[in-house]
């Protein structure tokens, strides 16, 4: 006779763990350590463990000739988007980009930009990945690869 085939729980049904950081702490954490991010005028709109959602508000001043969003911008913001899934999956602001690697796939049309991290591997070197999408909606203007150099944390 056969053992009966245990199940597991479905991926969506297990509880995530805790962020290590909330949003307004991480707000408080670009103010304090972080002043520029502020020049970029990025919002965060939402954290998780190992998870970020941020934006790209429209902004003349943001894009480049013919009406796209430049690409330092999208690189700001996408490792900004990084910097907190990290920061949010380790506990380690003291945490600092070792690489980052952007694939443009399109024009980023005038208007705002989404940024969805998520982190792929925590440790020493923390890995992560960013999808920068049109705030209407619509295929992904960029994907962005990183790894972060993560300290140890002292006691």
């Amino acid at each position: 006779m056969s053992k009966p085939t245990v199940l597991a729980a479905a991926p969506d049904q297990e509880a995530a763990p805790a962020s290590h950081i909330t949003l307004e702490e991480f707000r408080d954490l670009l103010t304090r350590l972080h002043p520029f991010a502020a020049a970029l005028g990025i919002e965060i709109q939402d954290i998780r463990h190992g998870q970020a959602t941020l934006r790209l508000p429209p902004n003349p001043a943001n894009q480049r000739l013919g009406g796209i969003v430049a690409g330092p911008m999208l690189m700001g913001l996408a490792d900004l988007a990084l910097y907190a899934a990290v920061v949010s999956a380790t506990g380690v602001p003291e945490s600092v980009t070792a690489s980052l690697t952007i694939n443009f796939l399109r024009g980023a049309p005038a208007g705002g930009i989404i940024a969805q991290a998520r982190v792929l591997k925590t440790g020493r070197m923390t890995a992560g990945e960013v999808l920068l999408l049109p705030e209407g909606g619509g295929e992904p203007v960029a994907q962005v690869i990183s790894t972060w150099s993560v300290p140890r944390k002292t006691a």
